[in-house]
């Protein structure tokens, strides 16, 4: 067993699962307008026939700290851009001149406040699941590897202590991106 590749794929999954929650994070709603709120947003095309993001078909940008505007590459997707972002879970409505999608984004009450931070708490412990999940593997293949004779009991013991190591820089990069979007939420 390579002990330099398992512990090199452990901290890949453990990246991958800090990055999933980062933008996971940016796509919630804050008292500002951001671009990236409508990153995750896709559009059932019926020009197209098909489900494409928002990103592929319209420009995205934010003229204002409140308003953002969708101007859509091909004003065929209009509708289809405008259906999509009524049904989504951002709870604004958009408003249309025929070339533009404006979407005002309001100031959000102190309970609304309370209820995305509960929302990106939970994104948080996803990704801590993810995390301890991803040792839990690397310690596995490294009992499995033990059992076998593959390492040695010293060599097993220091790799699980840089699986632990990863483990508490990844948790705590979790914890960073949490703390940065709920001081950004409570934010008046």
């Amino acid at each position: 067993m390579d002990t330099d590749t398992l512990l090199l794929e452990t901290e890949e999954t453990m990246q991958k699962a800090v990055d999933f929650v980062s933008q996971e994070m940016s796509s919630v709603r804050t008292g500002k307008a951001s671009p990236a709120l409508l990153d995750n947003i896709n559009v059932n095309v019926e020009a197209y026939g098909s489900s494409m993001s928002l990103k592929q078909l319209a420009l995205v940008s934010a003229p204002e700290p409140r308003m953002l505007t969708v101007q859509p590459h091909d004003p065929s997707t209009m509708q289809d851009i405008e259906r999509a972002l009524r049904e989504s879970k951002l709870g604004i409505t958009p408003a249309s001149d025929g070339r533009i999608i404006r979407l005002p984004i309001p100031e959000l009450s102190e309970e609304r406040r309370r209820d995305l931070v509960k929302v990106i708490k939970d994104m948080a412990e996803q990704g801590r699941v993810r995390i301890r999940s991803a040792r839990k593997d690397a310690n596995d293949k490294l009992k499995s590897a033990l059992k076998s004779s593959e390492i040695t009991e010293d060599n097993a013991r220091d790799m699980e202590k840089s699986v632990q190591d990863l483990t508490d820089k990844y948790v705590k990069a979790i914890d960073e991106h949490f703390a940065a979007k709920e001081t950004d939420l409570m934010t008046v």
